[in-house]
C-alpha cells in the first residue's frame, strides 16, 4: 500500500519540483555580511530554486534534530525502566529460588493416624 501511494504522489511532486526550479533559474545574489556596502564582501550568486531548496533542506535538518533532542529524554528513560525491570525480575526469581529450595530443605511433617489407621486431618 506504502508503494502505491508512493507511486501515485512522486512522479507529480517531481514534475511540480521540476518546473518550479525551471521557473525560478534567475540569478539572486545571497550576502552573508550584513554591514556590507555596496559590494559585499561575503556574497554568492547563485539560482534561485537553489536558495529556496538549500533553505528546506537545512530547515529540515533542523527540525529533525530538535525532534531527535526531544525524543532523547523518553529514550532515556525507557531505558532505565527496562533496567529496573530486568533487575526486579531477577530480584523476584532469586527470592522465588530461595523459597523453593527452604521449602524443600523442610522435613515433610508425620502423618497423624488414628485409632482404627485411618489418617486424620
Amino acid at each position: 500500500m506504502r508503494r502505491l501511494i508512493a507511486w501515485i504522489l512522486l512522479p507529480p511532486l517531481s514534475v511540480a519540483i521540476i518546473l518550479f526550479a525551471v521557473a525560478n533559474r534567475a540569478e539572486v545574489t545571497v550576502s552573508f555580511d550584513p554591514f556590507a556596502g555596496a559590494p559585499p564582501a561575503l556574497a554568492v550568486t547563485v539560482p534561485l530554486f537553489a536558495v529556496i531548496f538549500i533553505a528546506v533542506i537545512v530547515g529540515v535538518l533542523v527540525g529533525g534534530i530538535t525532534v531527535s533532542f526531544g525524543k532523547l529524554r523518553w529514550r532515556l528513560a525507557a531505558r532505565r525502566a527496562e533496567r529496573e525491570n530486568a533487575r526486579l525480575k531477577a530480584e523476584a526469581e532469586k527470592r522465588a529460588e530461595a523459597e523453593f529450595r527452604a521449602a524443600a530443605a523442610t522435613p515433610a511433617l508425620p502423618v497423624r493416624t488414628g485409632a482404627a489407621g485411618r489418617e486424620q486431618s
